[in-house]
């Protein structure tokens, strides 16, 4: 008979996955703060940041890309009983030269923001930020690097602990910084830039303190660790990419028009965000547990943490969709009090609603083809759902239907159920071709 949940394999995906959701959220918390605060200062720093973030986030995606395909690779390495503690040392020169890397380019796109025609006071605030917001990169892609060091070995609960730990520090420093306390100067826009920098930094010497207290490492360097990184993490990072572009698209163009839209837009994906993390978590888990089981060539296994993997990120998302509907002004008055603002966002969120569900399929899909090591179908499906369809679509309704953020997340909502639909299906399609593979081995 057809079991979608067996406590067993919900039991192990949660053991491993309810950590990694407590940091999930942490991550969205740490931005939700950043909304929280800006939007009592102002809705010009409000929208401001939204601008920003939108833009440099996208940009750091590639790194992080690159990063998440760690625990998946290693954890295949596991399961194929390969010592994995020689990689630490390699992972951290990476995600050094990453953090390098993303810290230029985002210093170099700062010149240009004025040719994205923004209202004065707008640019100045985005300016600054994203100037403050450059010398974070490096903590953000140890942090990641590190965290998914950690999660290949299962251990999930201090690295996620501590991005708890880092939201009660970036409330307290945006307060401190924004507002000015504690002989601190009123830094507005630019202090939850800095406060955001000191929190990445922290996280990254907390999770190396931790490494270093708990593994004995030795010096190793072996190039083919790179080269499998950048063959899994490659389409992992376009596929993510893409995907922050078609959302971020969305304030990057609306704030042209107005940086209510903007601001709008940062609202409802905090929102939005927010109960994603919970799939995500899961998704996290999933990328582990069935990269151990292919690893060690178990079918059976494999099979039922996806169904099992799957089934809970649906029913999730299916309470939180009835949440959106049900509370859609309730919850954009958490972050302002701005009613034409709430305005904007209300009718938005029916829409939020019916795409969290297949943004939860989505996420779990993500997971699995980690695991499988299968990420090129995800960075194809990416393609055709978010940058073909949705950004086009999104365009269209929004800028020139001028239906502004309710046809861009309505583009969104189209694209995302479209590549649910191409990645089920190749899912589909590799499940059948290894359950032949394993059974004859």
């Amino acid at each position: 008979m057809f079991k979608i949940f067996e406590y067993k394999y919900i039991k192990e995906l949660f053991t491993l996955a309810l950590p990694i959701i407590m940091g999930n959220l942490g991550m969205i918390l740490l931005g939700a703060i950043d909304c929280f605060v800006g939007g009592r200062f102002s809705t010009d720093a409000l929208a401001a940041i939204s601008i920003s973030t939108s833009i440099h986030a996208t940009i750091m995606m590639f790194g992080v890309g690159l990063m998440v395909s760690i625990s998946p690779l290693l954890s295949n390495k596991r399961g194929e009983k390969i010592g994995t503690k020689k990689y630490f040392y390699p992972t951290l020169r990476f995600a050094f030269f990453m953090g390098i890397v993303m810290m230029f380019v985002t210093l170099s796109y700062i010149p240009f923001l004025k040719y994205l025609n923004y209202e004065q006071n707008l640019l100045h605030d985005i300016q600054q930020f994203t100037f403050i917001l450059a010398f974070s990169t490096i903590g953000g892609q140890l942090g990641v690097a590190l965290k998914e060091f950690l999660q290949s070995y299962e251990i999930v609960v201090f690295p996620n602990f501590m991005m708890i730990v880092s939201v009660f520090l970036n409330l307290i420093l945006n307060y401190i910084f924004v507002f000015g306390m504690y002989g601190f100067p009123q830094m507005g826009v630019a202090g939850i830039a800095l406060a955001t920098a000191c929190v990445r930094t922290f996280i990254a010497i907390a999770l190396l303190i931790f490494c270093f207290y708990n593994f004995s490492f030795k010096n190793f360097a072996e190039f083919d660790y790179y080269k499998q990184i950048f063959r899994i993490g490659l389409p992992i990072s376009a596929a993510i990419m893409i995907e922050f572009l078609a959302f971020n698209y969305i304030a990057i163009i609306l704030g042209r028009v107005s940086g209510i839209y903007a601001a709008a837009h940062n609202v409802i994906l905090v929102l939005s965000s927010t109960s994603f993390m919970i799939p995500m978590g899961i998704s996290n888990a999933l990328a582990v547990k069935v990269g151990y089981a292919n690893g060690s060539r178990n079918y059976p296994e494999m099979i039922k943490y996806i169904k099992n993997g799957m089934g809970v990120s649906v029913l999730f998302m299916s309470m939180a969709a009835i949440i959106f509907a049900l509370f859609p002004a309730q919850l954009a008055e958490i972050f302002t009090t701005d009613k034409n603002l709430v305005s904007i966002i209300v009718p938005v969120m029916y829409i939020v609603a019916a795409f969290q569900i297949t943004d939860g399929i989505q996420a779990s899909l993500g997971g699995i083809y980690k695991g499988l090591k299968r990420t090129n179908f995800v960075m194809i499906s990416n393609f055709i759902g978010y940058l073909v369809i949705g950004l086009s679509l999104g365009t269209y309704l929004g800028i020139v239907k001028k239906m502004y953020l309710t046809g861009c997340w309505l583009a969104i909502s189209i694209a995302s159920v479209i590549l649910c639909a191409i990645l089920i299906t190749f899912l589909c399609i590799i499940l059948k071709r290894l359950k032949k593979e394993y059974v004859n081995i």
